[in-house]
């Protein structure tokens, strides 16, 4: 036993999967100690709460009998511990929160010692007899409410439903039962403790597709949407959400819900490097009504208007951004003598601190807070800025997946530590790529190692987008975060594969790893949206992209003709497996790896086509016109939606 058991830990971290999806699995029977029946011909199991646990909990019960729903076509009945209870219950609360849980630990029959004083932990465990006319119990038990619904979402993902069952139409494998193995799950404290997602330049993709179909009623990003996007953030064990701040959408503040919605999936609340205090000076600050965002000529209405946000805000969980930065993103006005702006900057965060202890009527040490030294800032924070010691420091990357600063030795002393701003979505100078996904998992795990080592375990966020097109970089980003010791060098280009693999079949295991470690190489050497550079960011005095030629060369060592023949490759490979996948599955299939590769496939066949066409014409072959012809066709089924 103790061989299996070694075996299958080194399994675990090999391909960095959960310790705990290894330790609860999908059985044929239900008649051993460790084995409980969800769904069988004997009948089903009931799901149990107390009245008085937290909201999360609850909602996390519906969803998982939901889960149950979609794999067997049956549902689990959920009730309250008040209900008379059933011989197969599925037990489920937070430590101290649920009267029966705490009655098992008192009669000895429930160790949670395990749980005690720790950070969004959880407990699952098969218990015989637990109960006055209850056979087996699968109890779920978190430390708080965040770990009591991961450990739910455990049990969802071990019967076959992925987080990602909404975003990306993962499909779900029937089953006409449902039995599971259970050895004991006393999970790991997350790696970081604050691990979430900034939804960014939402204007193309999230905000058209909310205002157009999922929201038509508001017109807009509103609590519909945000219920997603934290569900999605729950199941994959994060908790954190900075909301899109463009003004295009209305900000999330604005819309009262929001707040409910977040807090009803215990999603705990930021703003980025520009936002101070949760407020969104793009699209919140009036300046007809409020006067120049200016903090040397306008404190006293910057500080009113920062004070009423967080007395707002002040009833649920956040961390607060201390910041000072112009209008959306832009370097806030004043003295050029880098003196006087580390003056101004210090004497802003400090007022920005003090009106969060006049509000909450805490320490300030024990309010969660975060400052994000980006762009300029970092020149202003490195010219010697004074900032407490117990502030989290968010090192950003350099916009392209490169950290740009981890903490020093002293940084490394300070009490609140440090955190990480990554992008795998970006919008500015000196070029976006908004279109794709492609900064390669071992670069993502090398930097984010990095930053983790020296402290950056308080906070790490990532940039998404729209969230479509980085759902597997940010599936990455989030199991890094919870759990970072499961990826090493060895498995971390693996990953992918066994992501995809698990949604589409271990027979493309290999194929997989191909496909994914040649377009990483393919893109990350040249995004695809930077294929012909052109003149946007680099000038602004070209208003269109304009196509030059690239630096893959037709006439030396067949740089650009071996690019083609490698993305020719997986673009053939994804389309075979597209067309032998079963119809349920290729919805997922062409969202997740198909139209990433064919997309990327065509626009390098169309960008390096055009260069060799332009070649040609100065060369006057016979062949340019028809080679014109050919990157029409490339443009053409790039725009269309039959990639």
């Amino acid at each position: 036993m103790k061989r299996v058991r070694c075996i299958l830990w080194l399994l675990v971290v090999a391909l960095g999967i959960p310790e705990a999806m290894a330790q609860v699995t999908l059985v044929k029977s239900s008649g051993r100690a460790n084995e409980f029946s969800l769904i069988n011909r004997k009948g089903n199991a009931q799901l149990y709460v107390d009245e008085q646990d937290f909201e999360v909990v609850k909602k996390a019960a519906g969803l998982f009998s939901d889960d149950v729903r979609k794999v067997t076509g049956k549902t689990i009945k959920t009730g309250t511990i008040k209900n008379k209870l059933a011989s197969n219950i599925l037990l489920v609360g937070t430590l101290g929160h649920n009267e029966l849980i705490d009655k098992l630990v008192a009669k000895n029959k429930l160790d949670i010692t395990a749980l005690e004083n720790r950070w969004e932990s959880f407990l699952i465990e098969v218990v015989r007899n637990p109960l006055p006319g209850v056979n087996k119990a699968l109890v779920v038990v978190g430390s708080d409410r965040r770990g009591t619904a991961y450990g739910l979402f455990t049990l969802s993902e071990a019967i076959g439903v992925s987080p990602w069952y909404w975003w990306a139409d993962v499909p779900v494998s029937k089953q006409r039962e449902l039995n599971l193995k259970v050895e004991r799950v006393v999970s790991k404290e997350p790696a970081v403790k604050y691990r979430g997602i900034f939804i960014n330049d939402e204007d193309w993709g999230l905000l058209r597709w909310a205002k157009r179909t999922f929201e038509k009623e508001r017109g807009n990003i509103g609590p519909k949407t945000y219920a997603k996007v934290c569900e999605l953030l729950l199941r994959l064990k994060a908790n954190y959400l900075c909301p899109a701040m463009h003004e295009a959408s209305t900000a999330f503040n604005k819309i009262p819900e929001n707040k409910l919605v977040a807090d009803s999936f215990a999603i705990v609340m930021g703003s980025v490097h520009c936002e101070p205090l949760l407020f969104n000076n793009a699209s919140e600050w009036d300046k007809k009504t409020m006067g120049e965002w200016n903090y040397v000529t306008n404190k006293k209405t910057l500080n009113r208007v920062l004070k009423q946000r967080v007395m707002e805000n002040s009833p649920y969980e956040n961390v607060y951004t201390l910041a000072l930065r112009g209008l959306h993103d832009k370097a806030m006005g004043g003295s050029n003598d880098m003196k006087e702006r580390v003056k101004m900057l210090e004497e802003a965060l400090m007022d920005q601190r003090q009106l969060l202890v006049d509000v909450l009527k805490k320490p300030a040490n024990e309010i969660p807070q975060a400052f994000t030294p980006y762009k300029e800032v970092l020149d202003v924070y490195s010219a010697g800025l004074d900032l407490p010691e117990d502030v989290t420091i968010i090192w950003p990357d350099d916009n392209y997946g490169y950290m740009k600063r981890l903490s020093s030795p002293r940084e490394q002393k300070r009490s609140g530590r440090s955190g990480v701003y990554y992008h795998v979505s970006y919008l500015g100078k000196p070029h976006d790529y908004l279109w794709m996904s492609t900064t390669p998992p071992a670069l993502m795990y090398e930097e984010l190692r990095k930053a983790y080592d020296t402290t950056a375990d308080r906070i790490w966020l990532l940039n998404v987008g729209d969230i479509k097109s980085c759902e597997f970089s940010m599936n990455l980003f989030l199991a890094m975060a919870y759990d970072i010791d499961s990826f090493n060098y060895d498995n971390i280009a693996l990953y992918q594969a066994r992501w995809l693999s698990d949604m589409f079949g271990d027979k493309y295991y290999d194929d997989f790893v191909d496909i994914t470690n040649t377009f990483y190489h393919q893109s990350f050497s040249r995004k695809p949206e930077f294929m012909g550079w052109g003149y946007q960011w680099t000038t602004n005095k070209h208003g269109k992209e304009r196509n030059t030629d690239t630096d893959f060369s037709f006439a030396n060592y067949q740089e650009a003709e071996s690019r083609l023949a490698a993305y020719e490759w997986i673009g053939t490979k994804v389309g075979k497996i597209l067309n032998e996948l079963s119809p349920k599955q290729k919805a997922a299939f062409y969202q997740l790896l198909y139209y990433p590769v064919k997309g990327c496939e065509l626009l390098n066949k169309m960008v390096l086509n055009g260069q060799k066409n332009r070649w040609y014409a100065l060369q006057h072959r016979a062949a340019t016109n028809e080679l014109k012809k050919e990157v029409k066709v490339y443009f053409d089924m790039r725009s269309s939606r039959s990639i």
